[in-house]
């Protein structure tokens, strides 16, 4: 008689009860899964569009032109000498990057209910998944900051001065990153009790705009007052971001290693709250 073999497990899905029980390796295992969902995102946006991913290039270019006239050439804020629309086009290229992963995580749980009280996988691999597409779109408009950069580089404008910071510049993109994917999980978590959030949460990234530095640089705040503004970590990573290609503003090691301390700080509270909430929002979504 053939002995039986015993079954042999690939995976054991046991209960969350920590609220720090976050299993970060799990996104490795699942990774085939978060490139599907990176790829879902992507054709469900442009799927019946006719410009597609133009679009990524012409909301920028419309925002900056608006920006430069409202308060470049009316309002006549001061941008140290860098021409208005290279100033806003390189604050707004950084700064969508951060406002697509809050928007687009904001909702995880009430978008994926179905798919999520179906079957199971690791549920950070949707908002991580977003973050990625999110990437992809930044990718887009940096190409097209670059080329805008390029031009007046090579016509000689004294005001283009890159320097060794801008070899930091995938370290602003993580940060970014980070603190949106954060910022949206925590939204997430709290729009299964409370939909009201769902729109709040647009509204407040259009008021968090005008006050991260994406209009002004640091300088333009008096020095009693700075301070107070370089406690919003976002205004530190859009401040560098500008030194590394303009080598103008006000920046320091330390604005970077603090903006990124809040941003870990608030992903492992985000991480933290999103996994105690995935284990009973179906009864609530």
């Amino acid at each position: 008689m053939m002995k039986q073999e015993e079954n042999q497990w690939s995976e054991e899905i046991t209960p969350k009860n920590k609220w720090f029980d976050i299993r970060l390796n799990e996104l490795w295992k699942y990774k085939d899964l978060i490139g599907l969902f990176v790829y879902r995102d992507f054709i469900s946006v442009y799927k019946q569009t006719i410009l597609g991913p133009l679009w990524h290039i012409i909301q920028p270019l419309f925002t900056t032109i608006v920006f430069s006239i409202v308060f470049g050439n009316i309002a006549q804020i001061n941008t140290d000498g860098i021409p208005h629309f290279l100033f806003y086009l390189c604050s707004i290229t950084i700064w969508n990057y951060f406002a697509n992963s809050i928007n687009s995580t904001s909702n995880v749980f009430v978008n994926n209910a179905s798919v999520f009280g179906k079957v199971y996988f690791p549920r950070l691999t949707v908002p991580v998944a977003n973050v990625i597409s999110g990437f992809m779109a930044f990718g887009i408009q940096f190409v097209l900051f670059l080329g805008v950069y390029a031009f007046f580089f090579f016509t000689g404008n004294q005001s283009v001065a890159p320097n060794l910071w801008i070899l930091a510049v995938p370290i602003f993109a993580f940060n970014m990153a980070l603190l949106g994917l954060g910022f949206g999980i925590i939204v997430s978590s709290l729009t299964t009790k409370y939909r009201d959030l769902t729109y709040a949460i647009g509204f407040g990234v259009q008021l968090m705009m005008y006050i991260s530095g994406v209009i002004h640089p640091l300088s333009y705040i008096s020095e009693e007052k700075r301070f107070w503004m370089m406690l919003n970590p976002i205004f530190s990573v859009i401040e560098g971001f500008r030194y590394a290609f303009f080598g103008k503003g006000v920046f320091e090691p330390l604005m970077l290693l603090y903006s990124l301390s809040i941003s870990l700080i608030v992903f492992i509270i985000g991480v933290a709250l999103f996994h105690k909430v995935e284990k009973g929002f179906m009864d609530t979504v």
